[in-house]
């Protein structure tokens, strides 16, 4: 996973998980469910959906989410939330909280099995899940992303190509 600006692998949970070994000697998280968890997190990060935690100094009060202070949010950062809204829903309300608590809010695994009284090691299995149904809702493929060849066709879904068929003049 390469650096890229604003983001520092250092401080993901999926960066670790991702660095790990699973039981056959390869990686916990295939390349992509780390390419997802982390589009996630960029979204979220772009949707400006981290609750503030600072003082406001300016005398306007704060205002709920989706009232009339969304005005102020960029076309960008309301793409990114409609973004974090659909792959929230397409993941299911089983996954998407642990999937939100990991990628976005960056808690570890040992907090969120606390927090939600889980048994030790259950939300790394649910995290790796939630991860799969994620990137099959982003369309990222696990064999294009680790380098293997994949088989590719154009053509509708009830394409049937001809053998034999030659160019005839």
């Amino acid at each position: 996973m390469t650096a890229r600006a604003g983001f520092n692998p250092d401080e993901s949970p999926l960066a670790r998980l991702a660095s790990r070994g699973g039981r056959g000697g390869g990686a916990f998280l295939d390349a992509s469910e780390t390419i997802a968890g982390e589009r996630l997190r960029a979204d979220f990060t772009r949707g400006q959906l981290m609750p503030g935690i600072t003082q406001r100094w300016d005398s306007q009060p704060r205002q709920a989410r989706g009232s009339a202070g969304s005005r102020d949010l960029s076309d960008s950062a309301i793409d990114a939330r409609r973004r974090v809204d659909a792959a929230v829903v397409a993941v299911g309300p089983e996954l998407s909280g642990v999937l939100l608590d990991v990628c976005c809010f960056l808690k570890g695994l040992e907090v969120v099995e606390r927090e939600r009284q889980w048994p030790a090691r259950s939300a790394k299995l649910m995290l790796k899940a939630g991860l799969g149904v994620l990137a099959r809702h982003y369309g990222i493929d696990a064999a294009r992303q680790s380098g293997r060849p994949t088989i590719r066709r154009w053509g509708t879904a009830d394409y049937r190509p001809t053998i034999g068929g030659g160019l005839e003049g």
